[in-house]
């Protein structure tokens, strides 16, 4: 009996993975240049839709975000914003230099130069900015990893919920 149960476990989880990985909806972040190159990959001469990625306006639906272009300490907070508001398992995807590393606005005040100190990055696409082939080569390279996990338990983290960002309404300086 508990051959067929661990059999069935492994089938299910093998579904549930190939359903997930196939069926990513992207909370999309267009900014700088990168944006264009992101945006671009939706169009019919690329169709990021037949790799499973649709492109969603509700990030309370989303379990992909991709993030792209330059992020600034005041744009920061609202990022972690989004990304605690999405559903898990949540997968971010880097794209561009500004996002791994700050890029040419590395020594700015106003830039972060590394988001993955800020939320967890599953996958970085290089470039400056890097092509919409970079772009699915980076989605394929997620699915492979969705593919590939056994279960949920690495992914679900608990301190995520511990952030809260409070709008007050105002701007900071």
């Amino acid at each position: 009996m508990g051959i067929i149960v661990g059999k069935v476990e492994k089938l299910f989880k093998e579904i549930s993975n190939w359903g997930r990985k196939n069926s990513l909806w992207a909370a999309i972040q267009p900014i700088g240049c990168c944006g264009m190159e992101m945006l671009a990959t939706s169009t019919p001469h690329y169709d990021a839709d037949r790799w499973g990625v649709l492109y969603f306006e509700s990030v309370r639906r989303c379990d992909l975000i991709i993030v792209g272009g330059y992020i600034t300490k005041k744009y920061l907070p609202r990022l972690k914003y989004v990304y605690d508001q999405m559903t898990d398992p949540t997968y971010v995807l880097a794209m561009g230099e500004c996002a791994i590393s700050g890029g040419p606005f590395y020594d700015s005040y106003a830039m972060v130069t590394d988001v993955d100190e800020h939320i967890p990055i599953d996958v970085h696409i290089p470039g400056c900015p890097p092509r919409p082939e970079a772009l699915l080569d980076g989605i394929r390279e997620l699915q492979e990893k969705i593919q590939e996990e056994g279960d949920l338990e690495g992914k679900l983290p608990e301190e995520k919920v511990e952030w809260r960002y409070e709008y007050s309404g105002e701007q900071e300086d």
